[in-house]
């Protein structure tokens, strides 16, 4: 997907896009990660958000629980009330952005085309597609809920990688195998990925 392209403002007021990268030394992006359920992407997203708080970053992490308590408690699962989940997600990680916050969104987010929505939301320059790639058998071993199971057995209905699709990023910005890579290293390919494109020097916000 190339480098990130120049952060855009899309507040007023005395306090510049400029300003609030100067301030919190990094470019203010959306780290979206996605994959199926299991795959890793709440423990990934947290332990991120921790290395960058440890160093000074301000981030947060947007995940189904603390989006689907409030902002989104009168949505389902179904592919309808999905896409709306993802559009109001969106919102909120672009005006966080805006605030100068690096967003880490972690959201299986099945289709395409509810993606492509996010990241025109967001903004192409701001939006780091991150596919955490690990198979339906993979994430199935690991799923303490047994949700899995109960999916297959049909006691739950639209459930992603069993009775409901994913469609997996065809080019995105970070693939990484979270079948073969322990979370740790999930996290500093990712961190690799921020350091170089939008942490800690003023190149970054001439990006």
């Amino acid at each position: 997907m190339g480098q990130p392209q120049p952060f855009l403002q899309r507040f007023h007021g005395e306090v510049t896009a400029r300003d609030r990268m100067q301030m919190f030394r990094h470019k203010p992006v959306t780290i979206w990660l996605t994959g199926l359920s299991g795959a890793g992407k709440s423990t990934i997203a947290f332990e991120l958000e921790q290395q960058l708080a440890s160093l000074g970053h301000a981030c947060y992490v947007l995940d189904g629980d603390n989006i689907r308590h409030g902002l989104a408690s009168d949505l389902g699962f179904d592919k309808k009330d999905r896409r709306e989940n993802i559009r109001r997600v969106a919102h909120v990680a672009q005006l966080m952005n805006d605030a100068g916050l690096i967003v880490i969104a972690a959201l299986i987010s099945p289709m395409r085309e509810d993606r492509a929505m996010a990241r025109d939301i967001i903004g192409p320059g701001n939006f780091i597609e991150t596919y955490l790639s690990a198979s339906v058998d993979t994430c199935a071993g690991r799923d303490p809920k047994g949700l899995y199971a109960k999916a297959r057995a049909g006691e739950i209905a639209s459930f992603t990688g069993v009775s409901a699709a994913y469609e997996a990023p065809a080019d995105p910005d970070l693939k990484i195998d979270t079948a073969t890579q322990t979370p740790a290293e999930s996290v500093a390919n990712i961190f690799t990925y921020l350091r170089d494109n939008c942490l800690s020097n003023l190149a970054c916000v001439e990006r």
